[in-house]
């Protein structure tokens, strides 16, 4: 079988989300029923993570064993990676001993390095530039609650980070519209999001003109790892861009609230909000779990039909 990483939301076609979508519906009500599945026997999965983690780390390790494999987690302090070992000879060498891999970084050109090296699947677990795999979760989320995301408004309020950059991508491949607000010199940039062109989203000045009649409002904290730096100047850049009741009643009375955490309750979003009966981020951070289940599955095994 061919090769295939995930390293974009692009990567995949609407197609082979419907079947993964299918396919996580089907593994996650294994999991509720407390039935045993283990199509990943004697498979090994590798994360290595340059960045801290709760969730993508949790949800890697314990999927990998719910699907009947083990899981060695590296961190690159830990590896000949963090004295200078070339990208390109470490793919070389862990991708001869392990069948899958999960790679959490900075700069997405690493990954992209790695992915060309490796012998087997690689799947990007968040660089600055991409988050695909929370938005492969939001999704699902959003489709648990609410069916169909084609043709729906998202609104996505704070900085133009790796996860907006990610739900810009979804937007192509689902047909639905993004409606982005951020602070002035925070705006998308087209190119570094992997935009040419796009109708599907839409810059708004104000966040509460970006939620008007939205079917989702999301938001994600205001200083992403590795511009600690800049925490205290964002503080004050981002502090007309919290979501709280007052913009979430600009969207639709049913619009859903999500989150990628962690979160800063009284920073970019109020606690009445993130707490409150349209937040479905519980739900969203464990389909983390189940989606990656079935996205492991799908990069070892292919289709195998829906059960």
């Amino acid at each position: 079988m061919q090769i295939r990483h995930f390293l974009q939301f692009k990567d995949f076609d609407r197609q082979e989300y419907e079947y993964l979508f299918d396919r996580t519906r089907w593994i996650k009500n294994e999991f509720k029923q407390y039935r045993r599945y283990w199509p990943l026997t004697d498979r090994t999965l590798a994360m290595i993570f340059e960045k801290h983690s709760t969730r993508t780390r949790l949800s890697f390790e314990a999927g990998m064993h719910q699907l009947g494999g083990s899981a060695i987690y590296l961190s690159t302090r830990d590896t000949q990676l963090g004295r200078g070992e070339p990208v390109e000879d470490a793919a070389r060498v862990i991708s001869r001993m392990v069948d899958i891999i999960t790679l959490r970084t900075h700069e997405h050109g690493v990954i992209e390095r790695f992915a060309e090296n490796s012998r087997v699947p690689v799947i990007n677990g968040l660089t600055d530039e991409y988050h695909p795999c929370q938005i492969l979760a939001d999704i699902f989320t959003f489709m648990e609650h609410r069916g169909s995301i084609a043709g729906k408004t998202v609104a996505w309020i704070g900085d133009s980070n790796n996860v907006c950059n990610t739900w810009l991508q979804a937007a192509e491949v689902f047909d639905f519209n993004v409606h982005v607000s951020t602070p002035p010199g925070y705006e998308v940039e087209p190119e570094r999001a992997g935009l040419y062109g796009t109708d599907h989203y839409e810059q708004f000045v104000s966040p509460h003109d970006a939620v008007k009649d939205a079917d989702l409002v999301t938001t994600d904290v205001w200083t992403s790892m590795g511009f600690e730096d800049e925490a205290d100047t964002r503080k004050n850049d981002f502090a007309d861009f919290r979501v709280d009741a007052e913009m979430m009643a600009c969207a639709k009375e049913e619009a859903l609230f999500m989150h990628c955490l962690p979160a800063h309750r009284g920073e970019e979003v109020d606690a009445e909000v993130i707490d409150g009966p349209q937040s479905v981020v519980w739900d969203e951070a464990e389909n983390r779990l189940h989606t990656q289940k079935a996205l492991m599955e799908y990069l070892l095994l292919g289709r195998i039909g829906v059960r």
